[in-house]
């Protein structure tokens, strides 16, 4: 039952800051940078109060301690607006799905991409993918990349920078627990970014990663839209997003089930980021 009551309350946040959260796509797109959307809509009705997370404590120095200096990985520089295409030669593209996983889209998804060898990049909430955390082990069986959304999709322009370090430090953390790896990428929730996000997602080991090209799957304009949206933007070097769990995402399982054929036959390579490209 807490299960269906955590989808609930995510599927009413996300449906009632649909506007909220166009306006701050075309903000990031623009400029590279946005101050975010208007505050989302309240919680469902009946929905469970969530207590406050607290820090935990997740490697503040993440990638300090890897044995001799010099061996282990960097702690990448603290940017000023988020990365919102990929470096690289050729027809080189990457799918990006947000707010999940989730039991009923997610698998569906994954079963798409497994069909036609294509990896993917997963940015999760930490607050579902404690509920299906095989969904987790599975993406990294099938060699995606999960990325951080932090822990309940708020809007972190709002929250103060301790409660802004509790929701990338406890999807970090979970995403290391499930997955095998810490995320490596993260994406601010309705792409709403300012210096604090930026420095913590540092602080944790993150590139910030945007994207150039949205669907707006989120509102449910019809798989044939969607699929023309992915289509008319499909460029070398664009990344797309698209969402699999916050709502119905049956158009996006099967927009994706036309697109991606089509984007392969016209010579696409779809693939996940990586720190060089970048």
């Amino acid at each position: 039952m807490k299960k269906d009551q955590l989808l609930t309350r995510r599927r009413a946040l996300l449906a009632g800051a649909a506007a909220a959260g166009a306006a701050g796509t075309a903000g990031v797109l623009a400029a590279g940078r946005g101050h975010g959307p208007a505050r989302p809509a309240a919680p469902a009705a009946g929905a469970q109060a969530q207590s406050p997370l607290k820090p935990s404590a997740y490697r503040l120095q993440p990638l300090t301690g890897y044995g001799t200096p010099g061996t282990g990985p960097r702690r990448p520089a603290v940017r000023s607006e988020p990365i919102l295409r990929m470096s690289g030669r050729g027809r080189t593209m990457m799918l990006t799905f947000d707010d999940g996983p989730d039991p009923h889209y997610t698998p569906e998804i994954l079963d798409t991409l497994a069909e036609y060898d294509v990896h993917a990049t997963f940015f999760v909430c930490g607050e579902m993918a404690g509920y299906y955390k095989d969904l987790l082990s599975r993406m990294a069986d099938e060699g995606h990349v999960v990325g951080n959304h932090t822990w309940s999709h708020p809007l972190l322009t709002k929250l103060s920078r301790s409660r802004v370090r509790a929701e990338m430090e406890s999807t970090c953390e979970i995403v290391e627990k499930t997955y095998g790896e810490p995320p490596r990428w993260f994406r601010a929730p309705y792409g709403a970014w300012n210096r604090a996000v930026f420095q913590l997602g540092a602080e944790l080991g993150m590139e910030p990663l945007a994207w150039t090209v949205d669907s707006l799957d989120w509102t449910t304009p019809g798989t044939a839209t969607i699929v023309d949206r992915v289509e008319d933007g499909a460029a070398p070097g664009v990344v797309v997003l698209s969402h699999d769990a916050g709502g119905d995402r049956s158009q996006t399982v099967r927009a994706l089930r036309t697109y991606l054929p089509q984007l392969l036959d016209s010579g696409y390579h779809l693939t996940v980021p990586r720190r060089q490209q970048v």
